[in-house]
């Protein structure tokens, strides 16, 4: 259901103190040298709990869904990098929601949130490119007491004949690490198609409804050549994207930002983990760096 968002004043000072409030304003600012390792875990144990958060009725309940022993363990190793709760807590998602998540890929999300939806009432859409769905469905298939019914639909629907979700109907949207693969063109024979991605997601939204953006922080002096080429992309570039399309920007969280990360690898983003592209070089050095530093972006399509 729609509701009113949380005040992002509060939201975003408990995000700073979370963090050890260093973290968030070293951000851009000559990237600080703590390790990236030390940042991860000031983050995850300073909001671990909600500490110096609003606490919301639905808090518990995403607290659970995050630390349920039904998740991957792989995956709950990178919540220090990812911080779910807090994620989701800044943008809004109640467990009675109509949230369609964008891309979900293996279902690193969709562990927590489609057990977390269904206990709740809600509906989740699995919504990937072409109407692959390959594995999310192997999480649904094998337990699907805890997934519940996910509905699934093609992003960006690019024919008339693909399941799109329907028009005016999700509360909320999500897409993380994405953003950059529209604009290198990815599938599409390197041709954006960006405008067309916020396009679909504004329509799905109901007014009032909210966008949620997580994405690898290209720097705003860099070139803006490299947002075609590195996997990372400018914040000003997501508002651009998402404005154009009539969303309203509600507000930015730290919380997965990484002041180690300069942004500038010889593999791109695609560097650091968890893809290690280089291997065994400098496999150390990256691993102390850790995973990207990224934007955390909430957007509003606007209720009249």
């Amino acid at each position: 259901m729609i509701r009113q968002s949380l005040p992002l004043a509060i939201f975003t000072a408990a995000l700073a103190i979370g963090a050890g409030g260093a973290v968030a304003a070293a951000q851009h600012q000559g990237h600080a040298q703590q390790p990236a390792q030390a940042a991860g875990q000031a983050h995850h144990q300073g909001m671990a709990h909600g500490e110096g958060m609003q606490h919301q009725p639905w808090h518990d309940a995403l607290q659970a869904a995050v630390r349920a022993d039904t998740r991957n363990a792989d995956n709950v190793a990178r919540d220090r990098y990812r911080h779910p709760f807090e994620t989701l807590a800044f943008f809004g998602v109640e467990p009675d929601d109509t949230v369609v998540e964008i891309w979900p890929s293996g279902g690193w999300y969709t562990e927590i949130l489609a057990p977390y939806l269904r206990q709740g009432g809600g509906t989740y859409y699995a919504a990937s490119l072409g109407n692959r769905h390959d594995g999310v469905r192997r999480l649904a298939e094998a337990n699907s007491q805890l997934y519940g019914d996910i509905r699934y639909a093609a992003f960006p629907a690019f024919e008339a004949s693909d399941p799109r979700v329907p028009d005016g109907t999700a509360d909320v949207v999500l897409t993380f690490r994405n953003v950059h693969n529209w604009q290198m063109g990815y599938q599409r024979d390197n041709q954006p198609y960006g405008e067309e991605a916020f396009r679909q997601m504004f329509a799905m939204l109901k007014p009032g409804g909210t966008l949620g953006i997580v994405d690898h922080r290209l720097p705003e002096d860099a070139d803006a050549e490299r947002e075609r080429t590195s996997g990372y992309i400018k914040v000003s570039t997501v508002r651009r994207l998402a404005e154009a399309a009539g969303f309203r920007f509600v507000g930015a969280s730290e919380v997965n930002a990484n002041p180690n990360d300069t942004a500038d690898w010889p593999e791109g983003v695609w560097t650091l983990p968890p893809r290690l592209r280089l291997g065994d070089q400098d496999r150390e050095r990256y691993f102390a760096i850790g995973e990207s530093d990224r934007m955390t972006l909430k957007f509003e399509k606007p209720r009249s």
